[in-house]
């Protein structure tokens, strides 16, 4: 049973709101630019009602005592897997890929849901083991928590989905105490499947890699996402074009530009000056969570901190590098940019837990 605890505006972290807000509100603002020319669709005021609800989400989070949360772990768990197992049954195909489910007018990513599954059972189980170091069965039982969502999502497959499940982790074992010979074992057996995995992966997914090295020898085929990208933020100087004024975006060369490249859509009409500020706002909700995590009252509230905040990091480093050319493109989204209600609402959540464990840190 969930466990409400006393709401204290004064405790809420309203440097994190504020700094979500804004980022999304700038999200919404390229949004709107990106589809100006698919008013039909209205994007942008999609966006705005996800926003709205995934405030609404936050503050609920927020503050409902997170051991609550974890107590019932097992079953958010539960439901995540079956949810990514019925996509796998009844979703339609899109781009190749079977990751969402229609509801309406709207779509739900399950595997965006499943990363605050993941990080909420990791923190459970790791908070279990009171030994100093963890050992070989405590590394698998956590890995295996992991693998049944990374797989499933594999499936579909949704390779960069499946990254984002990673990152919780290795940083829940190594704060659980990894001993040196286990760290170099994972370093081995990360090679090994890497070596192993590469025979697997579809043809596109290859592709991918083999254009992220050298995008210019496919420049109207697979090359193409990576080089327009950063056509389109070279393009942005200092100071950028102006909002509705970037003409790789509104002459159609960016592709996905409300999406996966919602940031190049920001570095061509902001410039560097605007891109560099929203990384700066990034970096100040990293920071601030992860002094929350240094000031959380257990053990639990620490890991799910820092295992929140992995998540999200993870994201921004990809999406941002993926659109400067520095890393394959894998379809990752930038945090309350990219446009998408599950991606929203599951940041907003990630964001709430962290908030909630700020809000509990006095809390006997």
């Amino acid at each position: 049973m969930l466990k409400p605890i006393n709401l204290n505006l004064k405790d809420f972290d309203w440097l994190i709101f504020f700094l979500s807000l804004i980022i999304s509100l700038i999200g919404i603002m390229e949004i709107y630019s990106a589809t100006q020319h698919q008013q039909s669709e209205n994007f942008h005021i999609k966006q705005l009602c996800f926003l709205g609800l995934g405030l609404v989400v936050m503050f609920v989070i927020a503050n409902v005592d997170y051991h609550s949360f974890t107590e019932n772990a097992p079953y958010i768990y539960l439901g995540s897997i079956l949810a990514l197992i019925l996509v796998l049954i009844i979703a339609p195909s899109i781009s190749g890929t079977k990751g969402w489910i229609p509801v309406g007018t709207f779509k739900i990513q399950p595997s965006e849901f499943a990363k605050v599954a993941i990080v909420l059972a990791l923190s459970r189980f790791l908070c279990e083991i009171r030994e100093k170091f963890l050992t070989f069965v405590h590394i698998v039982k956590a890995s295996l928590i992991v693998s049944l969502p990374v797989g499933l999502v594999l499936v579909q497959p949704d390779l960069g989905s499946a990254m984002t499940f990673i990152p919780p982790l290795l940083v829940g074992l190594f704060l659980g105490g990894l001993r040196f010979r286990w760290i170099m074992c994972g370093i081995l057996l990360s090679s090994l499947i890497t070596m192993t995995g590469w025979y697997n992966l579809k043809e596109y997914q290859k592709e991918r890699i083999y254009t992220f090295l050298e995008p210019e020898n496919d420049p109207q085929g697979w090359g193409y996402h990576s080089i327009q990208s950063r056509i389109a933020v070279g393009s942005g100087g200092i100071f950028g074009k102006g909002v509705t004024k970037g003409s790789q975006t509104t002459l159609g060369f960016l592709p996905e530009p409300h999406t996966d490249f919602i940031f190049s859509v920001t570095g061509e009409e902001l410039g560097f000056i605007g891109s560099i500020t929203i990384l700066g706002l990034y970096f100040l909700i990293i920071m601030r969570a992860i002094h929350v995590a240094q000031t959380a009252r257990d053990k639990l509230g620490i890991y799910i901190t820092v295992g929140s905040v992995s998540v999200m990091l993870f994201h921004i480093l990809v999406n941002v590098g993926m659109v400067l050319g520095l890393m394959p493109i894998t379809g990752i989204p930038l945090p309350l940019m990219s446009y998408g209600g599950s991606s929203m609402l599951s940041t907003f959540i990630l964001l709430g837990l962290i908030i909630n464990v700020r809000m509990n840190r006095f809390v006997n």
